[in-house]
C-alpha cells in the first residue's frame, strides 16, 4: 500500500497573491492547501506545456490567417487602383489649356462627391473584398496587353 500521508510545504507569498488565493478559495469553498496542490501540479504536469503550445499554434494559425486575408485584400486593392488608372488614362485625352480650370473646378466637387460615397459605403454597405469569391482560380493570361478595349 503506498504512502498517503501528505508533505508539509511553507511557502511565502507576495500579500497581493495571497489574497487572491483566499479569495479563490472562500469563493470555491475549498482549502488553500487544495488549491496551492492543484496549481503546482499544473505547473509541473508535461501536459501544461504541450496544452500552452497547442493555444499558442493556434494563436498564430488565426494571425496567419487574419495576415493572408490582409495580404489578399491589399492585391484586390492595388490590382483595381492600377486598372482604374491604365483605363483611365488611355480614355481620356488630354485638354486645352483653356479647359483646364473648369475641369478642375468640377474634379474637385466629383471628389468630393466620391469621399461621400465611399465614405457611406464604408459605413453601412458590403466591401468590395466581400463581393470577390475567395475561391475563383485566376484566369489563364489571355495576352500580355491588360488595357481595356477601346
Amino acid at each position: 500500500m503506498k504512502n498517503t500521508k501528505k508533505k508539509r510545504l511553507s511557502a511565502y507569498l507576495d500579500p497581493d497573491v495571497m489574497n487572491a488565493l483566499a479569495d479563490y478559495s472562500a469563493l470555491r469553498n475549498v482549502s488553500l492547501s487544495l488549491i496551492a496542490e492543484a496549481a503546482i501540479a499544473s505547473f509541473l504536469s508535461p501536459d501544461a506545456e504541450e496544452r500552452k503550445e497547442a493555444a499558442i499554434t493556434r494563436r498564430l494559425d488565426q494571425i496567419d490567417r487574419r495576415v493572408q486575408r490582409v495580404e489578399r485584400d491589399v492585391g484586390i486593392a492595388i490590382e483595381t487602383l492600377a486598372l482604374f488608372v491604365r483605363f483611365w488614362l488611355n480614355s481620356t485625352p488630354a485638354l486645352p489649356e483653356s479647359a483646364q480650370a473648369e475641369a478642375r473646378a468640377k474634379g474637385l466637387q466629383r471628389y468630393d462627391s466620391f469621399v461621400d460615397a465611399l465614405g457611406r459605403r464604408l459605413s453601412k454597405g458590403p466591401k468590395l473584398r466581400q463581393e470577390i469569391a475567395e475561391d475563383v482560380p485566376p484566369a489563364p493570361p489571355a495576352d500580355t496587353d491588360d488595357s481595356p478595349a477601346r
